[in-house]
């Protein structure tokens, strides 16, 4: 695996002051953000992309809801916060604005991206990898919902999984519901 890794930079943010370095796999160009002083087992959130949650606010899922509580918990506990570019669970912002098209007609999550020729997920995570053995982390405690996180993170013992229960609105319970039942997630 061919990886550019940028230097360090100091992070000041609403969440805590963190370090950030950027590792650069191919076109997609990841981001860690962690404290400057790293728990000897650090709480670990590995957070894929989500623009219309993450930056805009969306309502119709978990994610910003999910992102900033593992930036607290990171300042909290010494932890890290992993940023993979994996927008729509891989499939790229046109391919979810046309996913989320088709699930204003009634189809769910899932459905959605069947129909658009993709599986329910296209997410990898052998970067995850990569990024904790720079790191020299060999244990961590991993915040996720998301049991196949747990089994493709490889070579770094996970301790803990600690779950991330976010409050459901009016406009993710059904989002929320097909996670649980349709994909697995520990809900």
């Amino acid at each position: 695996m061919q990886i550019k890794i940028s230097d360090v930079a100091d992070l000041p943010s609403r969440f805590g002051d963190f370090n950030v370095q950027a590792f650069k796999q191919g076109q997609k160009e990841h981001l860690v953000i962690c404290a400057k002083e790293l728990a000897e087992v650090p709480i670990v959130r590995v957070h894929s992309e989500c623009l219309t949650g993450d930056a805009i606010g969306s309502l119709k899922c978990d994610c910003r809801d999910q992102l900033e509580y593992g930036l607290q918990m990171a300042d909290e506990t010494g932890g890290m916060v992993i940023y993979l570019r994996q927008e729509g669970r891989n499939i790229g912002l046109l391919n979810k604005i046309n996913a989320y098209a088709l699930q204003d007609k009634g189809l769910n999550t899932i459905e959605a991206n069947h129909q658009l020729g993709f599986a329910a997920d296209e997410r990898t995570y052998e970067v995850v990898t990569f990024i904790l053995h720079h790191y020299n982390i060999r244990k961590i405690k991993l915040l996720t919902n998301n049991p196949d996180k747990v089994n493709s993170i490889s070579g770094v013992e996970i301790v803990e999984r600690i779950p991330i229960i976010m409050k459901p609105n009016k406009h993710n319970e059904g989002y929320l519901d097909v996670k649980r039942d349709g994909m697995g997630h520990l809900l």
